[in-house]
């Protein structure tokens, strides 16, 4: 008797993958498409209009109302900017999150929404507290009830993590183990594609305003000019992922955004309005943004020889660090755009939502935005950003009395010697 068992044929009429396919294909039929939806108005005004130019037309009108909406939060303020980068920040995790609850719809899964909307908060609970306590953590010291919450805030943020850590394996169904850890990945995949952007983004702002306004403008000026140039001269596929852009839109948006860089931060630079960093002030009890314009904004003598001709032009040093975001944004932030196709074409989706007719939803249009605010803040960090004083005394007013006393004491010592 043989001790061998034999497993029973495979349907070799049935395509390995379609299980799968089947499931992707039920997942996209309950996702919202935006780019087709169409306001009734709109739709019987260009109801004669081929669907090219009907699609070009929609675009373009929403794409200014965009823009216009945008100046209107700029002309807001700093504060108006953080709420509305707050508010992307939620509608992008819910329109990604909303892929993964279709997968919870289907299967019955336990407590996945609740869990991922529970780290949202969690994680803005730290990313928001440290930019407090960074930038206003000398004054929320001096209030005794809040001073608890700065000393311990990664304690309490790490306590809440580990309550939403907790619930997930309380939650946890034998059946199911492969799908709720792929489902609890997605949840954290999605915190660090969106939550961290919005984190740095804020933090760019406080550099001032103009770190957050030209680095954006830039990637809506490559955006637009680049399917202008792809629309109307648009031959050459450029990747396989996007099959819509080409190279000629590639490029001329690409020298599009350069020209455009240049003179949109010529102009910023004349305004403290746009310049100076956001810092608090103990006199006026309010942020403030004057100040007296740094090197970066100061116009400076540069002589330059063009086929033996020599020219002296007076610019901003600025100018030359706006360059280097606009060759980002139009050579490398195209790939967020191509990271987010690939990522809808896994699921057989067009777009992450429905928000706004004629683009999709409002993770479309930020897709390339996040990671210029990573390379924005890295470039800071690098190349511009000093010590800041505000940083230092909230560090200072955590230590004990008689530390405080030594450093006071080290202080006078060290400019005494060099007064004298």
């Amino acid at each position: 008797m043989s001790h061998w068992r034999t497993r029973p044929s495979p349907d070799l009429t049935q395509p390995i993958s379609a299980t799968p396919r089947k499931f992707v294909d039920e997942l996209a039929k309950n996702l919202p498409q935006g780019t087709d939806k169409t306001p009734e108005i709109l739709d019987s005004a260009l109801k004669d209009l081929p669907d090219r130019w009907k699609n070009w037309v929609i675009r373009g009108i929403f794409t200014w109302i965009m823009i216009c909406g945008f100046a209107l939060i700029i002309y807001g303020g700093p504060l108006a900017l953080m709420i509305t980068t707050l508010l992307v920040q939620v509608k992008c995790f819910q329109e990604i999150i909303s892929i993964g609850y279709q997968v919870y719809r289907i299967h019955g899964l336990p407590w996945f929404r609740s869990l991922s909307w529970y780290f949202l908060l969690t994680s803005n609970y730290f990313f928001y507290g440290e930019n407090l306590v960074d930038y206003f953590g000398v004054v929320i010291n001096r209030v005794e009830y809040l001073k608890f919450l700065v000393t311990y805030h990664r304690f309490l943020s790490f306590a809440l993590y580990i309550i939403g850590f907790v619930w997930f394996v309380l939650s946890l169904v034998k059946k199911y183990y492969i799908k709720q850890f792929s489902l609890f990945a997605w949840t954290h995949v999605s915190l660090l594609i969106v939550v961290t952007q919005s984190y740095l983004i804020i933090q760019n702002i406080f550099e001032g305003l103009i770190w957050f306004i030209v680095p954006v403008s830039m990637i809506v000026c490559n955006d637009v000019m680049a399917y202008v140039f792809g629309f109307f001269f648009g031959r050459t596929p450029l990747i396989k992922l996007s099959p819509k852009k080409t190279w000629e839109g590639f490029i001329g948006g690409g020298f599009a955004t350069v020209l455009f860089g240049i003179l949109f931060s010529y102009v910023l630079c004349n305004y403290q309005y746009f310049i100076c960093p956001i810092q608090y002030s103990e006199e006026q009890g309010r942020m403030t943004m004057s100040c007296v314009p740094s090197y970066l904004f100061t116009p400076q003598e540069y002589s330059l020889k063009l086929f033996g001709i020599g020219k002296t032009l007076n610019l901003y040093p600025f100018i030359w660090h706006s360059i280097s975001l606009s060759l980002f944004s139009s050579i490398i932030g195209p790939f967020g755009g191509f990271f987010a196709s690939g990522f809808k074409r896994a699921f057989k989706i067009k777009d992450f939502g429905d928000m706004i007719p004629g683009h999709g939803g409002i993770m479309d249009r930020f897709d390339c935005q996040f990671l210029m605010a990573t390379f924005v803040n890295v470039y800071i960090s690098s190349f511009i950003r000093t010590p800041s004083p505000a940083k230092l005394l909230t560090q200072i007013y955590n230590l004990k009395p008689d530390q405080q006393y030594q450093i006071y004491q080290s202080l006078k010592d060290n400019l005494g010697d060099m007064l004298t």
